[in-house]
């Protein structure tokens, strides 16, 4: 039990990398929102719902974590294959998001509002950095200079509403993807590197757990011998 629980908790804190950032040069970005709550409904039972509804989300997701047999072998592409899998399982049976859609919902959320393209970028730029995300390719240095040449041309800042404008961004945005080898029909193929990653990573830590937990049951067991 404790396992299992400790194995959705890990795949719950999902390690991000550049395909996150691939995604948002490559397409729009797809938004992901809850549904609104039912009318009628007293804030006490809305919170009750609420909780009903991510209890048995876990529990769910925590099922499928007792019944499959994890090889802790983060070496192994095997084991990392299949630990994916699982994970992957749980969140589509427990109705979770994936680290990348919850990172997109944060983006919807967060750019609400912001008319102009530049505070747009520097507000995706403080999510990547909040949320711990790399930008090994440079993409968001690219993207702003992207504006810059933009904006240069128009002789103004770049309004997100101003579509001829955009037209000309996103032309821009073509160039890197190209500059980059990124295609839109790659994007899921990107996706499965992610989660291969995420789960090698999670099971790195996982193994470091378990030894570190060997070692201290070794001391422990030595100290009462002793």
């Amino acid at each position: 039990m404790a396992f299992s629980t400790r194995l959705l908790y890990k795949s719950r804190q999902l390690y991000v990398s550049q395909a996150v950032l691939r995604q948002e040069v490559a397409i729009p970005v797809r938004f992901y929102s809850k549904e609104a709550s039912p009318p009628g409904l007293k804030g006490d039972e809305i919170l009750k719902n609420i909780f009903v509804e991510v209890k048995n989300k876990f529990e769910t997701a925590l099922g499928i974590f007792r019944k499959e047999k994890i090889t802790i072998d983060p070496d192994d592409p095997a084991a990392v294959s299949q630990y994916a899998n699982v994970m992957k399982t749980a969140r589509e049976k427990g109705g979770l998001f994936s680290e990348s859609q919850r990172i997109k919902y944060t983006i919807e959320t967060r750019t609400q509002g912001i008319p102009d393209v530049r505070t747009y970028l520097l507000t995706l730029k403080e999510i990547r950095s909040k949320r711990g995300l790399t930008d090994e390719l440079g993409a968001e240095a690219m993207m702003m200079g992207a504006l810059d040449i933009v904006e240069k041309e128009i002789k103004k800042p770049l309004m997100r509403d101003d579509k001829k404008s955009m037209a000309l961004l996103t032309a821009e945005f073509d160039k890197i993807n190209k500059k980059l080898g990124i295609r839109k029909e790659d994007l899921p193929k990107y996706e499965e590197q992610l989660e291969l990653k995420i789960a090698k990573a999670q099971l790195e830590e996982l193994k470091k757990d378990a030894l570190e937990a060997m070692e201290t049951q070794k001391k422990r067991y030595g100290g009462i011998q002793g």
